[in-house]
């Protein structure tokens, strides 16, 4: 038999048995997305609420484009270079599109250098440093990040409350608190507010006397303190023994149980930014009544947090992305995460930006009556 009429014969074997079924088949693959999140070390209790958030999304949506999505976890276990390990194994051995990462900035950070070189898309859960996405191609983030959130600091206090004088404390040997501060103060003054003061501390100190007794004497409405829960509660405590009468606000650093125990009675009027979710919010979106109800199915044990919705928001973006592209490239993924626009999550409608960040609205905190109380959202100017 002629070479020709060999290849016809085969051809017309292969569609008598039905061979040419197997190119659906093979369409039907699975869609592999890396996941690295801190499950053990110091990071590990953020890490596991997240990953809960993410299998929570997958067990909803675990298929896309016809498709089953495989997750492929690894923990980075709260360190850099196992960071960078987990994304370098993620993407070479196990070859997947994308990669869900990481809570922490300093380890997404390591990650996003990884998945940049190799063009397979990422995107943050709760890394909030600017320094994540800041001119990268593939790395985008499912959180808002500090500069963002302290404009929406200086919004609320300004335009919700009215005030006109602010002042700032600030820990100066934290980039936290200095982005957070530098971001309030200009957001503030951009608003036709007035900053009186601007003070600062060393992470550590546990005398902050001087510096409240001259904020008292500038008689700032509002004092911006962008610190951990531990010394924001001596910071309360010792404004209010001095008879300090100005307002203070602090960021989601304070966003602990531990702030209201530490405080006490000085935390009576506090306010803090957070990420726009709580089980108690008023007003909840159908997406979020969806997640709260999910989570309470899933987890009967644990209450519904920030960190779960984070994760759970995370996997719903990159599906979405799949969907619009229409495709499992990683490039197209990446270029329809970058065209996000207004998408419905558990925490608000969520588009990306040109630094490939969330823009969602910043929720707000206020200690009532000794109780945690999450008082609406704000859009920063």
């Amino acid at each position: 038999m002629k070479l020709g009429k060999l290849f016809a014969a085969l051809a017309g074997l292969a569609l008598t048995l039905g061979f040419a079924g197997q190119a659906p088949a093979a369409d039907a693959a699975p869609i592999k997305i890396g996941v690295y999140l801190p499950l053990t070390g110091q990071n590990a209790f953020g890490g596991q609420l997240e990953l809960e958030g993410v299998r929570l999304a997958h067990k909803e949506m675990p298929t896309v484009l016809g498709r089953p999505v495989d997750l492929v976890v690894v923990d980075n276990k709260s360190d850099k270079v196992e960071a960078a390990n987990a994304v370098k194994r993620l993407v070479e051995r196990d070859k997947v599109v994308a990669l869900i990462g990481t809570y922490g900035s300093s380890l997404a950070m390591a990650g996003a250098e990884i998945a940049e070189k190799a063009k397979v898309p990422g995107v943050g859960t709760s890394c909030t440093n600017p320094l994540v996405t800041q001119g990268k191609k593939y790395y985008f983030r499912a959180c808002f990040i500090d500069p963002y959130q302290g404009a929406a600091a200086a919004t609320y206090a300004r335009e919700n409350l009215g005030f006109k004088k602010a002042a700032v404390l600030m820990d100066m040997t934290n980039d936290y608190a200095v982005g957070l501060s530098s971001f309030f103060t200009k957001s503030f003054k951009k608003q036709g507010g007035d900053v009186v003061a601007t003070l600062k501390y060393s992470s550590g100190d546990q005398d902050f006397t001087a510096q409240l007794t001259e904020l008292i004497s500038k008689d700032p409405d509002i004092v911006f303190m962008p610190a951990y829960f531990a010394e924001g509660a001596i910071i309360m405590k010792q404004a209010r023994e001095l008879g300090a009468k100005f307002r203070l606000m602090g960021a989601d650093a304070m966003d602990n149980p531990d702030t209201l125990k530490l405080g006490g009675k000085a935390a009576e009027g506090f306010l803090h930014t957070t990420f726009p979710y709580d089980p108690a919010m008023p007003n909840m979106s159908e997406a979020a009544k969806r997640f709260t109800e999910a989570w309470k199915a899933a987890y009967p044990d644990k209450e519904t947090n920030v960190n779960g919705a984070l994760g759970y928001n995370t996997y719903f973006l990159i599906l979405d992305a799949i969907k619009r592209a229409n495709s499992a490239e990683p490039q197209a993924i990446a270029k329809a995460l970058a065209e996000t626009k207004d998408l419905p999550t558990a925490l608000g409608l969520l588009s990306i930006n040109a630094s490939h960040d969330a823009e969602m609205p910043v929720g707000i905190i206020e200690y009532k009556d000794g109780k945690r109380e999450y008082v609406g959202e704000v859009t920063p100017k």
